[in-house]
């Protein structure tokens, strides 16, 4: 298999967000590059040394990176586009600016060009009993009785090959009967929230920190054929905006959440306000080290689980209210 570098800049500071965030999306393996730690052995006044090794030396003036390696197919390419979308709220977090430029760069492999590499990886899938995600540029056959989800991610995250996001699918295919309202909260792509539509939901809000997730996830609804009156989107952070928290209102029968652990934790005292009494929440993009830790969350906050699935390390939930 092939990898991918990717040098993550940051400060001393936030070194330990960033792995954090490189942990929830299941990176978890880093290398860190520090000037401090160069200052750190200037200043060991126990050691006698006439000699700095070289890669050492290299610290001194570093800009602090932390390095990590992503399998070069489909599922690593959804790792950078989360990875992109962690960054971006860590910024908007650091409103001090302690955690230095927060951006990355990808090593071999030119970033203009990135958006066309992966698509060598993105195939018809059949996920579920009932879709078939394909991929906007491609042909498929022996569709049979699955309904087609046509999907271009661009930059955002959801082409249907991660294993949280066909955990979502395979769930919303379980708990849609015909009719339902369907929050879906981290949208990136929109595939689950097509999905929802597609298997029998009534209506949808599409909701993402991201504005460029928001509005690929509205080209890829139109792709599918749905009624932008069934499909409503929204840009923000629904944790700080009360006013985003009013437009998207309640009685929704369905929320998704495929995230990371993090955020459903900070999201888990706000999913009651949008819920129907008899309502469910799924919710993915964790780590299966840290699923006692989310469920243990949600039920703080008067949820139940009543589904638990995992797949290749990673977990997702069904929780009732």
């Amino acid at each position: 298999m092939n990898w991918t570098k990717i040098n993550v800049y940051t400060t001393t500071e936030g070194i330990e967000p960033v792995c954090g965030r490189l942990l929830g999306i299941g990176v978890t393996g880093f290398e860190i590059e520090d000037s401090a730690v160069f200052e750190e052995f200037l200043a060991d006044k126990s050691v006698n040394w006439d000699y700095i090794d070289d890669d050492l030396m290299n610290l001194k003036n570093c800009e602090t990176r932390v390095i990590c390696y992503l399998p070069d197919n489909a599922q690593g390419a959804d790792m950078l586009s989360a990875l992109k979308q962690e960054l971006s709220e860590l910024k908007k977090l650091d409103t001090e600016g302690t955690m230095g430029r927060l951006e990355f760069s990808p090593v071999n492999v030119a970033e203009e060009d990135w958006a066309n590499n992966w698509k060598q990886y993105f195939k018809p899938l059949k996920v579920g009993e009932k879709l078939l995600i394909k991929p906007s540029w491609e042909k498929c056959d022996g569709i049979g009785d699955r309904r087609v989800l046509e999907i271009d991610p661009a930059s955002s995250f959801g082409t249907g090959q991660h294993d949280t996001t066909k955990l979502c699918l395979e769930l919303l295919e379980k708990h849609i009967h015909g009719g339902e309202r369907v929050l879906d909260l981290g949208c990136g792509s929109g595939i689950l929230s097509i999905g929802a539509m597609l298997l029998g939901a009534d209506s949808v809000c599409a909701v993402d920190i991201e504005e460029n997730s928001v509005k690929t996830a509205a080209e890829n609804a139109q792709k599918n054929g749905i009624d932008s009156a069934d499909y409503t989107v929204y840009a923000g952070d629904i944790i700080t905006n009360d006013a985003l928290r009013e437009k998207i209102g309640n009685g929704y029968k369905i929320i998704t959440a495929n995230i990371v652990a993090d955020v459903i934790i900070a999201m888990s005292g706000r999913f009651g306000e949008f819920l129907t009494r008899d309502g469910v929440v799924i919710i993915s993009g964790i780590i299966k080290e840290r699923s006692a830790e989310v469920i243990a969350a949600m039920e703080d906050k008067g949820f139940n689980l009543i589904e638990f699935r995992e797949s290749s390390g990673w977990s997702a939930a069904v929780m009732s209210y």
